[in-house]
């Protein structure tokens, strides 16, 4: 088997909200805007899909909520920190939850924005050479 990820799929307590958050909030376009699911183009072969909550558990089964955030976080890597405070500026605009950007102790730079179901995302520069491939 290939070793990679194909889709990402969340889902969301609101798809309309989701998608306002986004598509008008953060500027991205969508690849399918369904009914019930709304998928992003987000790598070369990897898409971020946002199905309805309801269609996921009729699919998967019982999501589970509680307090504190996802066990998981996504993250979107640039390659300044200009554009980490740009980024992490507009999604505020939108209305998420935000915690500031930062120095960090392993060398990077970095902030979270939460979408409206309080998925982490990290919105970081990452040090050295070794990632630069994840910056476009």
């Amino acid at each position: 088997m290939d070793q990679r990820v194909s889709f990402v799929t969340l889902p969301v307590a609101d798809r309309a909200r989701s998608r306002a958050f986004y598509v008008d909030g953060l500027g991205w376009e969508p690849l399918f805007d369904g009914i019930d699911v709304l998928m992003f183009r987000v790598g070369e072969r990897l898409v971020l899909s946002l199905w309805d909550e309801a269609g996921f558990e009729a699919e998967v089964g019982p999501v589970r909520r509680g307090e504190g955030h996802p066990p998981v976080t996504l993250a979107h890597n640039l390659a300044t920190e200009a554009e980490v405070d740009a980024v992490v500026a507009s999604a505020r605009a939108a209305g998420a939850e935000v915690r500031e950007p930062t120095r960090r102790e392993w060398g990077g730079y970095s902030g979270y924005v939460f979408d409206p179901d309080g998925v982490p995302w990290e919105i970081a520069v990452n040090p050295g050479d070794d990632f630069g491939f994840l910056v476009p």
